[in-house]
């Protein structure tokens, strides 16, 4: 019996490195419980408003600096773009974008299902916009009406700004679930503009020589787990795990039953 509990736990240790490795292969978006409470004014409301969600910092090399947050609740994700470095305010001319390729196939013409969503500092209006095969004045992105559900707000920031007190440009996003569709895994590109250097910072970082108008091609956007369908599901090489220790732990049993009778 000494023998079969070292076998078990050996198993257990077996079984929860490969449990680990599974789930924690990717890094999933953070799911939230509390950013329906958000109030979207562009910006930190309070210290405590985006902490339950994923973080990300952007540094570039003329010494940019962007701090990502993205989160999901139930039907929406959530995406703050904190601006650090721009605290040169250009109200109109500051402004961001995000844009989600639903099935992340990366084609380099933008389809049907890849959308971008918009906003510009201080401006009261904000655009959807989704990819179709004919040129347009965004780069085959054609404007599209929005989502009822659909928040996007650039502001200033102020004191309650957890990383730089200085008044810089920050922007929020609520994008409805109803229009990207769930995914295990989104193309996923931002990019943001500076109205004072005319210069536009992006993530992923290989995008270059952008324009004003012009939104990048899917086929170079990066990825975005969704935590709808981030952990694996139990699959066979788990059930290989269990069903050998069980088999073993049959044999065994069987063994030392007949050498006690016999």
């Amino acid at each position: 019996m000494t023998k079969l509990k070292y076998f078990y736990v050996l198993f257990l240790f077996l079984f929860f490195h490969v449990l680990l490795v599974d789930v924690y292969a990717e890094d999933p978006i953070s799911i939230s419980s509390n950013l329906d409470q958000i109030i979207f004014d562009g910006k930190w409301t309070n210290s405590d408003e985006w902490k339950q969600s994923s973080y990300n910092r952007l540094y570039f090399d003329d010494g940019a600096e962007i701090h990502l947050r993205t989160a999901h609740q139930e039907n929406f994700i959530y995406v703050q773009i904190n601006f650090v470095s721009d605290m040169i305010i250009n109200k109109g001319s500051d402004s961001a974008i995000v844009c989600f390729d639903t099935k992340n196939d990366k084609t380099i013409i933008p389809q049907s299902d890849d959308y971008c969503f918009s906003t510009a500092l201080d401006r009261k209006q904000s655009f959807t916009y989704q990819g179709n095969s004919i040129p347009a004045y965004n780069g085959y992105f054609t404007k599209i009406p929005n989502d009822k559900n659909f928040i996007a707000i650039g502001t200033a920031s102020d004191k309650h700004d957890r990383y730089n007190k200085t008044p810089h440009a920050s922007y929020e996003f609520k994008i409805p679930l109803d229009v990207l569709g769930r995914s295990n895994n989104y193309g996923f590109y931002i990019s943001v503009f500076d109205g004072y250097s005319q210069t536009h910072y992006s993530w992923p970082y290989n995008i270059q020589k952008q324009s004003l108008t012009s939104i990048s091609s899917p086929s170079l956007w990066g990825d975005l787990v969704s935590p709808d369908k981030s952990l694996p599901e139990f699959n066979f090489s788990m059930m290989i795990i269990f069903l050998i220790p069980l088999t073993i732990t049959i044999i065994i049993t069987r063994f030392s039953f007949l050498r006690q009778i016999f």
